[in-house]
């Protein structure tokens, strides 16, 4: 949860670098918050659970780009591969498994390993 709360802290910032665990943590809860509202909401078919689901995903979507801006700066790459999803068949993939590749060791471009910071 630490991770979750630490990428809401850092709400637009896309400099410095992320490692996989900030990012997929913070994709795993956001995937259960997201799935527990909308399973709620289908439940009761409530309008304030539909609103807050709306505020959810308007509140996480800086952070989540923040977020993938950062873990590709990790693998020393620009912000700009973000929009490698819209790429029909192939590009949602090829970013999933860029997410997944370990990051730069040491310092580069985008700054020091976040790896040995946290260490």
């Amino acid at each position: 949860m630490n991770w979750y709360l630490g990428v809401l802290k850092n709400y637009a910032g896309f400099d410095g670098r992320a490692r996989r665990k900030e990012y997929w943590m913070f994709a795993l809860f956001n995937a259960l918050i997201t799935v527990v509202l909308e399973v709620l909401y289908a439940a009761t078919k409530s309008n304030v659970l539909m609103i807050l689901l709306f505020v959810y995903i308007l509140a996480v979507f800086v952070p989540g780009l923040a977020v993938g801006v950062r873990r590709l700066h990790d693998l020393n790459k620009s912000g700009a591969w973000l929009l490698i999803a819209f790429v029909p068949f192939i590009g949602g993939i090829w970013l999933f498994v860029l997410t997944c590749l370990a990051g730069t060791r040491g310092s580069n471009q985008y700054g020091p390993d976040p790896k040995l910071a946290a260490a």
